[in-house]
């Protein structure tokens, strides 16, 4: 995980209409940047949703969501358009973000070992900086405790 203070890498990725999007373009807005496993699972689902539901105040407070993955553009369509997520998803089948942003890891799952993104929320501030970082968030409180640490930050 990068920490706080680290200048936010950069990225060029595709999002679920295959409009590509760079991190450079949200210069001047607050950027919540999370790092999920699969489209369409229970604690991506849970989590998608739940910044859905708080999309308004995270807009309040000059902030976008962008959720990335390494699911494809039409998972990614097919995602949003099931659960009306009215935010980014980011196509990154080649591991680019979710490697430059030290999230792919192994995981252990009943005691299979495999290589997997790392559930990982960044706040990137208007300047690009990571300002928070949060590793191994519970899907469900994740959205709620973001939205959180954005008012105090």
């Amino acid at each position: 995980m990068l920490t706080v203070g680290t200048k936010a890498p950069e990225f060029s990725l595709p999002d679920q209409n295959g409009t590509i999007h760079t991190l450079s373009e949200y210069a001047g807005k607050t950027v919540v940047l999370y790092f999920y496993s699969r489209d369409n699972t229970g604690g991506c689902t849970s989590q998608a949703v739940g910044f859905a539901q708080l999309a308004d105040e995270f807009a309040k407070l000059n902030a976008v969501i962008i959720g990335i993955s390494k699911d494809s553009v039409a998972s990614h369509e097919r995602f949003a358009q099931k659960y009306n997520l009215p935010f980014t998803l980011l196509s990154d089948p080649e591991l680019t973000a979710i490697q430059a942003y030290d999230v792919w890891h192994e995981k252990k799952l009943y005691g299979k070992v495999s290589m997997g993104t790392v559930r990982t929320t960044y706040i990137i501030d208007n300047a690009g900086t990571i300002v928070d970082a949060k590793t191994k968030v519970k899907a469900a409180e994740n959205p709620r405790q973001t939205l959180d640490t954005l008012l105090v930050l």
